[in-house]
């Protein structure tokens, strides 16, 4: 009976026992023993994401740009795609951070919990706020000095120096591109044969998901002594994240349509819809691509020369709803942790979830390990990730519809430009 459970059941099934468990935990007296014997699942299940987070976004970020390789062919209509991918995911992003910080769904934790949480993390903070405290006083180019890794080993050695990771896979891929595809052929089967491999270990790792949410969300409301203002900040973590997503869906998207397509918003969500609930259903842009492919030639009237370019590229490097996610999700971990954001950590935090955005496979369970790299890279300790990841999968599933209404936006705005539409 369990085995046939879809992962998304066994996983609200172990959010349920495990906030059931930490509640009673706390009012029996079993703290200790939670922490001493139930937390350590948790630990060992966060470390297993940790731990497949270099190899994913070097070998996704390098398949990724190695696939692109028919822009050579039309790079007119290659750069606007690339172009407004990126411009949208920025704006999903930036709709994303000044959500969180009207909201600010974090701040409803009592001062005392995000003291504690202060002292409890207190050698790994103060090592992050030392290193921004130098970054202050250094030239702002130094954050591009510092993206640039000397060694890559090492680099690929510390999660918190992930965008150093990703600069030298953005390097290898557009290298492997520049290169005749005869001299590169045998790399790129590596690379391809390497990145099913990390997807398939993603997908064991997830298998063991039930059970590190049961673990870590029992030990976090015995850490946080059950308190209401956990299940209350939670709430509002998801309603913002749900608010920005649906706005994107309903709002951002349609307007582009109509002011760049000239396609009516009404017209424009009718046409996606099918295409969206299959995302939906499914949380994989990938497997939703043969319909949302035909939604977009048959009900947005664009041609197949363009569709077939530009939705496969948008199902490889455009998350608007992922990079949109771990915006929220960052900040709203950091305000949890008493982590205080400066500006600039804002501008990385945009940076790297673009960045990790493209990297993003589409499976379940993936955009969690590239929030890690989010966190780590402006110092929020990962363990943050406990707090969110029993309602991540209802999100996880809007976010793919957002993924697809966006690469159909993308697709017709294209075509637009480039005169292979007709909605007249």
């Amino acid at each position: 009976m369990w085995r046939k459970l879809p992962l998304i059941w066994k996983i609200l099934i172990g959010m349920f026992l495990g906030m059931l468990w930490g509640i009673l935990a706390h009012a029996v007296g079993w703290d200790k023993f939670t922490t001493n014997w139930i937390k350590p699942w948790g630990v060992i299940f966060l470390n297993m994401l940790k731990l497949v987070a270099v190899p994913l976004i070097f070998v996704s970020l390098v398949s990724g740009i190695a696939s692109l390789t028919n822009i050579s062919k039309l790079s007119r209509i290659g750069i606007k795609t690339l172009v407004l991918y990126i411009l949208t995911t920025i704006f999903a992003i930036t709709v994303g951070l000044i959500l969180v910080n009207i909201i600010k769904p974090g701040n409803t934790f009592p001062e005392e919990k995000r003291i504690e949480y202060q002292k409890k993390f207190s050698e790994s903070l103060a090592t992050k706020k030392s290193a921004a405290n130098e970054q202050k006083q250094q030239s702002i180019l130094h954050f591009l000095v510092d993206m640039v890794p000397e060694n890559v080993v090492k680099a690929a050695s510390d999660n918190s120096k992930m965008l150093q990771v990703i600069f030298f896979a953005i390097v290898f891929g557009i290298a492997m591109v520049l290169l005749p595809q005869e001299k590169v052929s045998t790399v790129k089967k590596f690379i391809d044969g390497l990145n099913d491999i990390i997807l398939k270990i993603i997908d064991i790792f997830m298998g063991f998901a039930p059970y590190g949410v049961f673990a870590l969300l029992a030990a976090l409301i015995v850490d946080f002594s059950a308190d209401i203002a956990l299940f209350k900040a939670l709430a509002l973590y998801f309603i913002t994240v749900v608010l920005g997503l649906f706005f994107l869906i309903i709002f951002f998207y349609p307007t582009l349509n109509k002011i760049f397509v000239g396609i009516r918003p009404l017209k424009f969500l009718r046409a996606v819809l099918p295409a969206q609930l299959v995302a939906f259903s499914t949380s994989s842009s990938a497997a939703t691509l043969p319909v949302t492919k035909r939604q977009v030639e048959n009900e947005l009237k664009v041609h197949s020369e363009i569709s077939n370019f530009v939705l496969p590229i948008g199902v490889t490097i455009n998350m608007d709803g992922t990079s949109c996610y771990q915006a929220v999700a960052a900040v709203f971990i950091a305000e949890v942790f008493g982590v205080d954001l400066t500006f600039g950590q804002m501008l990385i935090i945009l940076l790297t979830a673009l960045l990790a955005s493209i990297g993003s496979p589409g499976v379940p369970g993936g955009s969690i390990v590239m929030l890690i790299i989010v966190l780590t890279s402006v110092g929020i300790p990962p363990e943050g990730v406990a707090l969110i990841l029993g309602v991540d999968r209802p999100l996880d599933m809007l976010r793919t519809a957002v993924n697809v209404t966006g690469d159909s936006t993308v697709a017709s705005m294209v075509a637009k430009g480039e005169g292979m539409i007709n909605n007249t």
